[in-house]
């Protein structure tokens, strides 16, 4: 085989790949596994069965296995010299994701701190 061995994502439109029925079975086995992955996360949440501090872990866990499904199924990433703009453009999606969710965070821990005190709005309202 003359063809270059690198990383192709499952459903990755190639050189050599088969028919688009192939396509479609990629397809259908990653919305298999999101939607096991999700349902799974659903009775994680909801069930009495686990050790309490133990479920954050495990949603953790399967939010990280859902992101890899959808990135491999889905969105076709792979570590192939082909992938290389495609990561670049996930690692700066991923910078913007932890800027927004750690700005939230950091305005929520201070909000307490910039608030009026309950006595003086109360006696702001009765002013007007």
């Amino acid at each position: 085989m003359t063809q270059a061995r690198y990383d192709r994502a499952p459903g990755d439109s190639g050189r050599a790949l088969g028919p688009p029925q192939s396509e479609v079975l990629v397809y259908t086995v990653g919305l298999t596994l999101a939607v096991l992955l999700t349902a799974t996360s659903f009775w994680v949440a909801n069930t009495s069965l686990l050790w309490g501090p133990g479920v954050v872990l495990g949603l953790a866990v399967l939010a990280i296995a859902q992101m890899g499904v959808h990135l491999v199924f889905f969105l076709h990433i792979t570590t192939g010299p082909d992938s290389t703009n495609n990561v670049l453009a996930l690692a700066f999606g991923v910078l913007i994701v932890f800027l927004v969710i750690a700005g939230s965070v950091w305005i929520m821990a201070n909000l307490n701190a910039n608030m009026m005190p309950m006595g003086e709005m109360m006696d702001l309202h009765m002013q007007h």
